[in-house]
């Protein structure tokens, strides 16, 4: 056992051609898609712990504290967030899955101990997944984008780059941490349309599951969130149709879109805002307050 970590369960014999896929909670993941997409991928692979991260090392029970579990008035115990380290299988490959709360301090020690950790464990790739809102219909297939420490591992990819100054997530740390260490690291974020950032949007989880494969080789069914965005979908596209403003909305969108995918050559073309005055929108906030209402209104999104 690690200052900083133990086993919870044993590794018997070596892992095939491991893949670690890792999303932490804590940093930005619109309509928490994410972590959807992790649960979906934890679930098929039947995961189960193998490493847990010392909460006193990591987390500040102050900033984020434990869930008193009562029971009748009756204090049956704590539930402390702390980081985990999963493994299971899919398709014959060992998948490591690093989920969990973000650590609150001693971020470059997490780092390195995952990075050592990934060595270890002969660790053939990271991927991590990301989402945020974006001014994107929900009409067209979402547009995935990735990050890297490696310009090489980036252009066999076909996900779209740009180039901003944005705060960073641990999964950007331990990108480099594995990059360090030879093990080649990818970020796939996925663009969720800002009217439904606040509910759940499984198209979005499903896009990254398959950004997952094409990333990794990794083949996730993830049935149950397929028929979710189906269903999602038509609810979407009935109210749209609806009502005027919504379908000048969304038409707006899809001309932004559409001219987006025909300048991809340009690195900045996807992520860079619409300029002063190009778009009469209403605003995110009031257009996802119609839509969960009516999502409300005509069955769980």
């Amino acid at each position: 056992m690690s200052e900083d970590h133990r086993y919870v369960d044993d590794v018997a014999g070596a892992l095939r051609d491991p893949v670690l896929v890792v999303m932490l909670t804590g940093w930005i993941d619109a309509s928490g898609s994410a972590a959807a997409a992790m649960a979906a991928l934890e679930e098929e692979c039947r995961s189960h712990p193998l490493i847990e991260f010392d909460d006193d090392t990591y987390i500040d029970y102050r900033a984020r504290r434990p869930t008193l579990e009562l029971r009748d008035g009756v204090n049956t115990g704590l539930a402390w967030a702390v980081p985990q380290l999963q493994i299971g299988a899919v398709g014959g490959r060992d998948i490591l899955t690093l989920s969990g709360p973000e650590p609150d301090m001693n971020w470059h020690r997490f780092a390195t101990t995952v990075g050592q950790i990934a060595v270890e464990l002969k660790v053939g790739r990271m991927v991590a997944l990301g989402a945020y809102p974006f001014a994107t219909p929900h009409t067209r297939p979402a547009h995935l984008s990735a990050t890297s420490p490696s310009r090489q591992l980036l252009d066999a990819l076909p996900f779209r780059t740009s180039s901003i100054d944005v705060p960073a997530g641990m999964a950007a740390a331990l990108e480099l941490a594995l990059h360090e260490r030879d093990i080649p690291a990818v970020g796939i974020w996925v663009q969720v349309p800002h009217y439904v950032a606040t509910m759940s949007y499984p198209a979005a989880s499903v896009a990254l599951l398959d950004g997952l494969g094409t990333a990794s080789g990794i083949s996730v069914e993830a049935q149950g969130l397929r028929r979710e965005a189906l269903l999602q979908r038509e609810r979407l596209d009935h109210l749209v149709e609806g009502n005027d403003e919504h379908r000048t909305m969304v038409a707006q969108f899809e001309e932004l879109y559409d001219a987006a995918d025909e300048s991809v050559t340009t690195s900045t073309a996807d992520d860079a805002p619409p300029g002063d005055g190009e778009l009469e929108l209403r605003s995110g906030d009031e257009i996802a307050a119609e839509v969960e209402r009516y999502l409300r209104d005509h069955g769980k999104s």
